[in-house]
């Protein structure tokens, strides 16, 4: 019998992790990080509920934070195995990472400078460059369709999620006995209005199902009605003299974001001038994305692929990268005419929230907000409306127009992941609901009943799956 251990992204949006167990190995699926308020990432401090030295694999389904983020806590605890991924997860894993360790760092140092002038004992950081590299060491890629077999009864196969850049699916095939049973994870889920990455794979056979909900209450905004509010947004921007803010997530979002800016340009509809994106993380994904045009949507996209092979700036001239804190804050001398794209994209951290205190109290600033925004975190304030937003310990009033474009979004809605689960629907795989918050998942539960008569659990932490 096979079992599987639902510890994280159970009724909630972050922190993915999952256990799989058999008599003969044990796979950690995903080892992402909680997101969100302060009591929801103090999760991350907290020991691992399971035995690390059994682990024999890690297998993670894309390079989120929230999916691998706490990758180095794991190898400083003591796992020396391989952790598995595609090669584009390969090559952003190492950016991402390598940023949250810096931020880690300079978090742990702030708080150490309080508790010393409240005589408290210091902390120590949840992870070090050192343990990055340690982690980046243990790497091992694997293509989309390639079949591995991991462990003596598992074997791995990912199959394109068209989520972010080499974003998978997750089908383990274990041998039990004699038998062969599956479980599919279908990780995040892309958006099927995307123009840069395919459509999410099709599957259609699994024993267990585990899929995404995180937005399984709603459906996104036509592709044509988002660019029109985009369009509208930057020319009403640009009418008043105001900045632009693009909190955008680095990897997926701000390279989508991006396309469209060069589409308007090259159409004579955009009126900005001045687009910066600050954020080197961002940066460095651009290089990454350039890496990996094998991945994109061919057919639609011949022009801009052709441009973006050398620079970015081919495709969407006047855009400038911002690498170093010394000219992200020269920024804050333009008072308008400016777009400025930068993290985080939930504006819990980075240098967005550095434009926000400079911008927000300005009537004829914009903000667009283009990604999801979890609960708690200062996006989600100003997506519902937020009077003031605290910033560095100061009350900014928010002046500033918000704009809110959910069809931007990467991760399917409510239509998409009904529709892909149609596939599964003959066999009836074994059916959870996973990374989502509970009212969204309840609500996609009930469609999924009244449209194919199929119950989908919703698991909480803990919760052991045997099958």
């Amino acid at each position: 019998m096979a079992q599987l251990t639902f510890y994280g992204a159970t009724q909630q949006v972050t922190g993915s992790c999952y256990l799989l167990q058999t008599d003969r190995s044990q796979v950690l699926l995903e080892c992402g990080m909680y997101q969100g308020h302060f009591q929801l990432e103090k999760q991350n401090r907290e020991p691992f509920p399971f035995e690390i030295k059994g682990l024999d694999a890690v297998v993670i389904s894309h390079s989120h934070l929230d999916h691998c983020g706490l990758l180095p806590k794991l190898v400083k605890a003591g796992y020396q195995g391989p952790i598995y991924m595609t090669p584009a997860a390969h090559d952003l894993m190492e950016v991402m990472l390598k940023d949250a360790a810096h931020i880690e760092q300079k978090d742990t140092e702030w708080e150490n400078r309080q508790r010393e002038r409240s005589g408290k004992d210091p902390v120590e950081p949840l992870f070090t460059h050192e343990d990055v590299d340690d982690t980046l060491l243990a790497r091992e890629q694997l293509d989309y369709a390639q079949q591995l077999k991991i462990t003596d009864d598992i074997t791995l196969t990912y199959h394109d999620a068209g989520h972010i850049l080499g974003s998978a699916i997750v089908e383990f095939k274990i041998m039990d006995k004699g038998t062969q049973k599956s479980l599919v994870f279908s990780g995040d889920l892309g958006n099927r209005k995307e123009a840069l990455l395919r459509d999410p794979a099709i599957l259609k056979q699994a024993d267990v199902l585990l899929m995404e909900s995180t937005y399984g209450d709603r459906n996104h905004r036509s592709l044509e009605d988002t660019l029109f509010e985009l369009q509208d947004a930057l020319n009403e921007a640009h009418r008043s003299g105001g900045n632009v803010l693009i909190p955008s997530f680095a990897v997926g979002r701000t390279q989508e974001i991006l396309y469209w800016l060069g589409k308007f340009q090259q159409q004579g509809k955009l009126g900005q001038s001045q687009i910066f994106l600050d954020s080197p993380m961002a940066i460095a994904a651009n290089e990454i994305y350039i890496r990996h045009l094998n991945l994109f949507n061919r057919e639609e996209l011949t022009g801009f692929m052709s441009a973006v092979r050398n620079k970015w700036q081919d495709w969407i001239p006047g855009l400038r990268y911002t690498h170093t804190p010394e000219e992200s804050m020269r920024l804050n001398t333009i008072t308008g005419g400016a777009i400025i794209i930068a993290g985080s994209g939930m504006c819990t951290g980075g240098r967005i929230r550095h434009h926000l205190k400079n911008n927000l109290w300005r009537q004829n600033c914009h903000v667009i907000i283009v990604g999801y925004q979890a609960n708690g975190t200062p996006g989600r304030a100003l997506v519902d409306g937020a009077r003031n937003l605290s910033l560095f310990h100061h009350e900014i009033a928010v002046k500033a127009k918000i704009h809110t474009l959910g069809g931007f979004s990467a991760h399917a809605d409510q239509s998409q992941l009904l529709d892909w689960a149609k596939h599964f629907a003959p066999s009836r795989p074994d059916l959870h609901l996973v990374h989502g918050e509970t009212e969204k998942m309840l609500v996609l539960q009930e469609q999924f009943y009244q449209r194919y008569q199929w119950h989908a659990n919703i698991p909480h932490p803990g919760q052991i799956l045997t099958f």
